[in-house]
């Protein structure tokens, strides 16, 4: 069960510091992070969770990591359900902490968005689900691709959690005006939750691509790799 708990606080943990990044911090008058700094927010909270869980669980914090991992050949089958689970309820968690803080301010909104992801109208940009779902398969199999291949037993020592931080910070430069970034099911499922309306019904997008997308970079993964991991 140690495994599952960390995965929960891992998770947690992304997605308020993720998600509250954006919500609290990035417009904030006149000093806001704006997207680069809820790009390193993110990528923050995975390097951090890295160091801090990964001996104890691998630091996933994200469903479509825990199946590129297994595609990958490096997660038992039995532990496939229980991660995704408790990164799910992490998410969720993390997410009512974070509509407790932002309900505080007066004006808040949460049916403005909170840090949900979408395609369409609710883009950043105004993208199609086309864009959408082609953005998010690349972005994600880009991030397992990274991930299995600086976590390889040749790999560098110790180096793991900066290389898959900073991924995780290009990806949302590059991602956040398209959907908002997710890659991550988790994290999208525990806003859309109290977001509500619109976010709930594109919420399926950001669980079909990101495991599309996991899927193909354990493939390419394993087919340019011919060393035991």
């Amino acid at each position: 069960m140690n495994k599952y708990a960390a995965e929960f606080i891992g998770t947690f943990w992304l997605v308020l510091g993720g998600c509250g990044s954006a919500v609290l911090a990035a417009a904030f008058p006149n000093l806001g992070i704006g997207f680069v700094g809820v790009a390193l927010a993110f990528g923050l909270t995975v390097l951090t969770m890295a160091y801090a869980i990964g001996h104890i669980s691998g630091a996933h914090l994200n469903p479509a990591v825990s199946i590129g991992v297994w595609a990958g050949g490096r997660l038992p089958t039995r532990d496939l359900v229980p991660y995704i689970v408790a990164q799910v309820l992490g998410g969720i968690v993390a997410a009512g902490v974070l509509y407790v803080i932002a309900s505080g301010k007066p004006g808040f909104d949460v049916a403005a968005g909170f840090a949900s992801n979408g395609y369409g109208e609710h883009s950043p940009g105004g993208f199609s689900l086309g864009s959408a779902l082609v953005c998010e398969v690349v972005m994600t199999a880009m991030f397992i691709f990274v991930i299995l291949g600086s976590t390889h037993s040749l790999a560098p020592k110790g180096f793991a959690p900066i290389a898959i931080g900073l991924c995780l910070t290009l990806i949302h430069l590059i991602s956040i005006p398209v959907t908002n970034t997710s890659v991550n099911p988790a994290r999208s499922t525990g806003v859309a939750l109290f977001a509500g309306g619109w976010a709930i019904e594109q919420l399926w997008a950001f669980w079909v691509a990101p495991i599309v997308g996991a899927l193909v970079g354990a493939a390419l993964f394993r087919a340019v790799d011919r060393n035991p991991a």
